[in-house]
């Protein structure tokens, strides 16, 4: 890697956190490895920052609950106040959740320092590993200054992405991340990270919302429904009455219409106080405004909707405020 030599301990070597959640990039075909034992397996990284690992959890990131995405928030948060000579923050995690965590962190941290988050789409020692490869550029990009004030980034692929607009779009391969309506933020050469542009919605220190105000218990029930031909209303009938759903996320058509069998079961639980929001079931696009008594995604995916949905309940239910919500964010 064309970096410079960083001494430990000198002034001019940055000083990183990583904090470790598991995931492929944390797997081998033998089974999941330590921090430790990442960190033992790449020594470039000495030639990057002091490193510091702490171990949130273990485990695949389809198990992944809000409280994990909590504990991480908390853990970061918690060194950003005891250790503020630390220069920049790395989590990793399983690729299935990293656009999740990444999108969460966005939201609720306070800091400017760099948050980078990665993931690996193929176990370490097999053939084509992403593994390493993508750890040491996270890393790169978390000892980089410029990566500061930009939100909560996601590197993977060479490719430095905003954590709003990145979303997972192919089951295993290595090109599987994309930010289809803006772009990329930057990327990863010869060993430096390279910014082009800035994140424009609000995020991080110019958040309304805060982790330490946030705990599990306060995240409202939220469920996200399918459009399709023929989609049956008792979908949403059991979201709101036995799912207890506060608010509804709607992967609806392209043009961002539910099907006409679920628009009255949604009428009547937006008649009930259960706020409604309507996306696309594709990747990309913005939906526009939809006009009472639903709220509109804007560009957001379905889960990057719901991550939203759940952190503005915690501080309104009004369907105004909560569209507005959306709009900045």
């Amino acid at each position: 890697m064309a970096v410079e030599p960083c001494q430990r301990g000198a002034k001019t070597c940055p000083r990183s956190k990583f904090f470790a959640t598991g995931g492929t990039i944390a797997n081998t075909p033998d089974g999941r490895v330590s921090v430790e034992a990442i960190v033992e397996a790449l020594p470039q990284v000495l030639d990057i920052a002091e490193l510091e690992a702490e171990d949130i959890t273990r485990v695949g990131s389809s198990t992944l609950s809000w409280q994990e995405f909590i504990d991480t928030a908390v853990a970061i948060q918690r060194t950003e106040e005891e250790e503020p000579d630390v220069d920049g923050y790395m989590v990793t995690i399983g690729s299935n959740a990293a656009e999740d965590i990444a999108y969460f962190l966005n939201l609720v941290v306070k800091t400017s320092k760099p948050i980078v988050v990665t993931a690996a789409q193929r176990q370490r020692e097999t053939l084509s590993e992403d593994a390493s490869r993508n750890f040491i550029d996270a890393l790169i990009t978390a000892a980089t200054p410029e990566a500061g004030g930009k939100g909560v980034l996601l590197v993977v692929n060479e490719l430095i992405h905003p954590a709003r607009e990145v979303t997972k779009n192919v089951v295993s391969r290595v090109d599987t991340w994309e930010s289809l309506d803006t772009g990329a933020l930057g990327i990863i050469s010869n060993g430096k990270a390279y910014f082009y542009r800035s994140p424009m919605r609000l995020h991080t220190m110019d958040s309304m919302f805060d982790i330490a105000n946030i705990t599990a218990e306060d995240l409202p029930g939220t469920e996200i429904l399918y459009s399709y031909t023929d989609a049956s209303p008792a979908l949403v009938n059991a979201a709101v009455n036995e799912a207890n759903a506060k608010g509804l996320v709607i992967a609806a058509f392209g043009t961002a219409s539910a099907h006409a069998s679920q628009r009255p079961p949604l009428l009547e639980a937006a008649d009930n106080g259960v706020l409604v929001v309507l996306g696309n079931r594709g990747s990309s696009g913005r939906v526009g405004d939809r006009g009472e008594p639903y709220i509109s995604a804007d560009n957001l995916t379905p889960q990057k909707a719901n991550t939203l949905l759940k952190l503005a309940l915690t501080v309104t239910n009004d369907r105004e405020e909560v569209q507005q919500i959306f709009y900045d964010y």
